[in-house]
C-alpha cells in the first residue's frame, strides 16, 4: 500500500494485530477501537478483507464451525504488520506535530495575555512549522 491508510483499513489491521479473528469479532473490535464511531457492515468488511488479502496484508488463518455457522479467521501477515507499524508511526508523527503546534499556540496566547507580542518570533514562521508525515501541511 502506498500513501496514508484509510481509517477502516487501519482499524481492521489493528484488530488483527494481536491474534487471528473471524468477521464478527473484527466488526466488534473495530467498533471498540473507534469508540463506536465506525460500525462496519458485513459486506463492507468482507470486501475490505478480500482487498487487504489481495494486497498481502492479511490472509485466511483457518475455518471452524460454531453453532452450525462457518467462521473464517483472518490473520495479519508480516507485510501487514510492517504496513500497520509504518502507519502507526506516521500517525504518531502527525499527532506530535499537532501537539507542538497547539503548545506553541498556547504559549503565544499566554505571552499575549501578559502584554508581550509574538511579533518577530519563530513561532508563526514557516521555518518553525512542523510538517505532517505522509503529506504536506
Amino acid at each position: 500500500m502506498t500513501g496514508p491508510m484509510r481509517e477502516p483499513t487501519f482499524l481492521i489491521l489493528t484488530a488483527l494485530a494481536p491474534e487471528p479473528r473471524y468477521g464478527y469479532e473484527i466488526i466488534r473490535e473495530v467498533a471498540g477501537l473507534s469508540g463506536g464511531r465506525l460500525k462496519l457492515r458485513p459486506g463492507t468488511l468482507y470486501g475490505a478483507l478480500d482487498r487487504l488479502a489481495d494486497a498481502g496484508l492479511l490472509e485466511r488463518d483457518r475455518e471452524e464451525v460454531a453453532d452450525g455457522r462457518l467462521r473464517r479467521y483472518y490473520r495479519l501477515t508480516e507485510a501487514g504488520s510492517v504496513a500497520l507499524t509504518a502507519e502507526a508511526e506516521r500517525l504518531d508523527r502527525n499527532a506530535a506535530a499537532a501537539r507542538l503546534g497547539l503548545d506553541r499556540r498556547a504559549a503565544r496566547s499566554a505571552a499575549g495575555s501578559t502584554g508581550r507580542s509574538g511579533a518577530g518570533s519563530a513561532v508563526g514562521s514557516a521555518a518553525a512549522s512542523p510538517r505532517l508525515a505522509g503529506g504536506t501541511a
